[in-house]
């Protein structure tokens, strides 16, 4: 009688850990695009909330804030804004978030010093 022992041959390993590498190359990529556009989706939201929270601020200030305590505003995870300038006529900010590096998004309102890359008063543009 012949001994048979039961187990996978060094081809047949060799094989699956040659489709997981496939698979990791297609999917790693994948997935580092669609955390960069959860970044920016951040970035975005959270201009928007300032925008409408210095509209709230103003009709009951009637100036604009760079303070965001006085506005009620908090950032999300990771997400840090900067309110750079605010007067009566208007205001300007950008937004970073850390895991998002060497990009940013800006929004100015008014008469305020835009900030690179907002180019168009009241629109939100990244870098």
């Amino acid at each position: 009688m012949k001994n048979r022992s039961s187990g996978f041959t060094l081809i047949e390993l060799l094989i699956v850990v040659v489709v997981i590498g496939i698979l990791a190359a297609i999917a790693i990529p994948k997935f580092s695009a669609v955390r960069e556009k959860a970044f920016l989706a951040s970035l975005k939201s959270d201009l928007r909330n300032v925008a409408t929270l210095q509209d709230i601020y103003h009709n009951t200030n009637y100036t604009y804030s760079t303070v965001q305590a006085d506005l009620g505003f908090n950032a999300s995870d990771g997400v840090t804004v900067t309110i750079a300038e605010a007067t009566g006529a208007g205001w300007s900010a950008s937004a970073v978030h850390s895991g998002y590096v060497g990009r940013s998004c800006a929004l100015f309102n008014g008469g305020a010093t835009p900030l690179p890359p907002a180019t168009v008063e009241s629109a939100i543009a990244c870098n």
